[in-house]
């Protein structure tokens, strides 16, 4: 692991928001002041890849990173694009217990809660 990544992964990890590439670049310039936007991305894709860390691509645009790599769900806010780790209570059982369905190798899954953040509801 090299040491932009290793900042890059530290940083994430520091925060609970969901970040989005942009604003991890911001968090990690504070540490790396002369780190590019691009090596950002570029770590963020393959912390991703080897399950370092989420990423979590809510419609075509929305693309946020979460530093807990476990399997957990989310919710997001429809007015404000807020993503939040939902609480415990509402972890769902899935199990695989079949490894294809109709043709498909399962490999995981995700799930997202949709709703109004408490900001957006005032």
């Amino acid at each position: 692991m090299t040491r932009q990544r290793k900042v890059i992964l530290e940083e994430l990890r520091k925060v609970d928001t969901h970040p989005g590439a942009d604003e991890v670049y911001a968090m990690v310039r504070k540490r790396l002041p002369r780190i590019s936007l691009g090596t950002v991305y570029r770590n963020l894709e393959i912390l991703s890849e080897t399950g370092e860390i989420q990423k979590l691509e809510f419609g075509c645009n929305l693309k946020r990173f979460d530093g807990i790599a476990r399997d957990h769900y989310h919710i997001r806010c429809l007015h404000c694009d807020r993503v939040i780790d939902a609480p415990t209570g509402f972890d769902l059982i899935v199990k695989h217990e079949s490894k294809t369905a109709n043709g498909f190798k399962i490999i995981g899954h995700r799930l997202e809660f949709l709703g109004i953040c408490p900001d957006c509801l005032k």
